[in-house]
């Protein structure tokens, strides 16, 4: 699943397999297996260098069921929302009352 996430995360960042062959060093060819599931065991190494392009920590690409990962959106939103002083209490009963 490993390729999967890695997919995700570039396609995420808009970059295409030959950007971030050319970004991380790691051959398009390579990336391109790992994203089919063809290869399933990428060295550390390899990790490294696309974790390192796509702006994540290694273990996000480990995990075996990663954190869901919020859209940029829900970020501003939230983001808003702390801006304007609301507690957690507060947005935490809001959502109830919405319920």
């Amino acid at each position: 699943m490993i390729g999967y996430r890695v997919k995700s995360l570039r396609e995420e960042k808009k970059m295409s397999i030959s950007e971030l062959s050319a970004k991380s060093g790691v051959a398009k060819s390579y990336i391109s297996s790992l994203e089919r599931n063809l290869q399933t065991n990428p060295t550390i190494l390899v990790l490294e260098k696309i974790a390192r392009i796509l702006c994540i920590n290694v273990d996000v690409l480990l995990k075996e069921q990663p954190d869901k990962i919020m859209d940029e959106e829900w970020m501003e939103i939230l983001q808003d929302v702390m801006g304007a002083g609301i507690s957690k209490e507060e947005m935490r009963g809001f959502i109830q009352d919405r319920k």
